[in-house]
């Protein structure tokens, strides 16, 4: 039977415990593996409810497990699936708990053109579900600019270009630039918060967002959410204007208006100032003309006036006028001394009427009042009074105190 022996001539005389043991590997190897670049395809694609994405990283003769942290992936601009080819960015740590080492992802991006338009479209479908490219929510581009700002690189070409056919078409236009990146790590970030930036400057009429032409990875910074967003939020109306004709970014769709190119953004940005003056001409032309038939039309409508009988003799309107207003005097003249002498026969008559209702006139023809005393009551019948009662009789002129002594009810003389 043969016997093992351990050779201890290298060996610590402490024993470790197997977390000791993890720890110890787990220090090594994170220490001393850089931060690196891996690519490979996406297999056993997790995205846990807690935001976390897990995934194994493989190509034709190995996997290594990787995971995503929430507060990293947030800012994907793409939905990574299995079967996708991608390149990550990252580092070699252990899973102290069972032992594993894995790739702790810092960033990731899809490795070639098919993924990247996978990516495209799904981005696209995503925010077009949102309502991003809602026709609704498009802002009108202002016919007449008077500052526009642009947000592109300095260098190239397409700068140059917009400036050129800008100032050309209309000079009087102010234009303000902000540089940015426009490809490569940090590019969206930076176009992004340029139009934020814009926005609160507040002083321009318009905005231009774009650059020149190039591959998709080159003009992949314009496919990326945070650009679409701030386009989006943008209070100032955004004309995108990426690549060439054939090239279509997300920015294309969020934007108000999609400009094939930098140079025919600059063109529908202004109006062309030649054409202006044409048109400016010819409206001149046109109010003069207009201005000249109002003043024959005025003219006809005077010589009407003068012609006119009117016109030719005014001293005779005057006089049938005045003649007129005399007829009118007269006329109300009489009406009023007519209502004068009606009104007064109508008073005479009642003057007379009231007269002989007059309790004074009935006593001087002999009449008199008798009232019982000392109530002052009128007496109008024999029944009124009473025997020796005394009594007081007024007459038209003075009164005399009456004692009764006998009484005639008018039933016998």
């Amino acid at each position: 039977m043969t016997s093992f022996e351990f050779d201890t001539s290298a060996v610590t005389e402490k024993n470790l415990t197997v977390t000791e043991l993890t720890r110890e590997i787990k220090f090594l190897i994170e220490n001393s593996l850089p931060i690196f670049r891996v690519i490979g395809e996406i297999s056993n694609f997790i995205h846990h409810p807690s935001g976390h994405i897990y995934f194994s990283l493989k190509d034709e003769g190995s996997q290594i497990s990787c995971v995503f942290w929430r507060s990293r992936n947030a800012a994907l601009f793409f939905t990574p699936q299995d079967g996708m080819k991608v390149i990550v960015q990252g580092q070699v740590t252990v899973y102290e708990k069972r032992g594993n080492y894995q790739l702790d992802v810092l960033q990731m991006q899809p490795a070639g053109i098919g993924e990247l338009q996978i990516a495209f479209e799904q981005l696209k479908a995503r925010l077009n579900a949102e309502g991003l490219f809602d026709q609704d929510h498009k802002k009108a581009i202002p016919e007449f600019p008077a500052t526009i700002g642009i947000v592109t690189a300095l260098s190239g070409a397409a700068i140059q270009d917009m400036i050129q056919i800008l100032t050309r078409r209309f000079p009087p236009i102010e234009i303000i630039i902000r540089p940015t990146r426009v490809q490569g790590e940090g590019a969206a970030e930076e176009i992004a918060r340029a139009i934020d930036e814009f926005n609160e400057y507040g002083r321009i009429d318009l905005m231009i967002v774009g650059r020149g032409g190039g591959s998709i990875e080159d003009l992949w910074a314009f496919n990326e959410e945070i650009v679409a967003r701030a386009i989006y939020n943008s209070r100032i109306p955004v004309i995108s204007a990426v690549g060439h004709e054939i090239d279509f970014c997300i920015s294309d769709f969020v934007a108000d208006l999609r400009a094939p190119t930098p140079s025919a953004a600059a063109e529908l940005a202004v109006p062309d100032a030649r054409d202006l003056r044409v048109k400016i001409d010819s409206l001149i032309r046109a109010a003069f003309q207009l201005l000249m038939d109002h003043i024959a039309q005025f003219r006809q409508q005077l010589r009407y006036f003068i012609d006119s009988y009117g016109f030719r003799q005014p001293i005779d309107l005057v006089r049938e006028y005045s003649r007129r207003l005399d007829e009118l005097v007269l006329s109300l003249v009489k009406s009023i001394r007519f209502y004068v002498t009606l009104n007064k026969e109508r008073l005479t008559a009642m003057e007379k009427r009231l007269q002989a209702l007059n309790p004074s006139a009935i006593l001087a023809r002999g009449y008199s009042i008798c009232y019982a005393l000392p109530t002052k009551q009128v007496i109008s019948t024999s029944e009124d009074i009473k025997l020796n009662e005394k009594i007081e009789i007024q007459f038209s002129k003075g009164s005399a105190i009456s004692t009764i002594e006998k009484i005639n009810h008018g039933k016998d003389n």
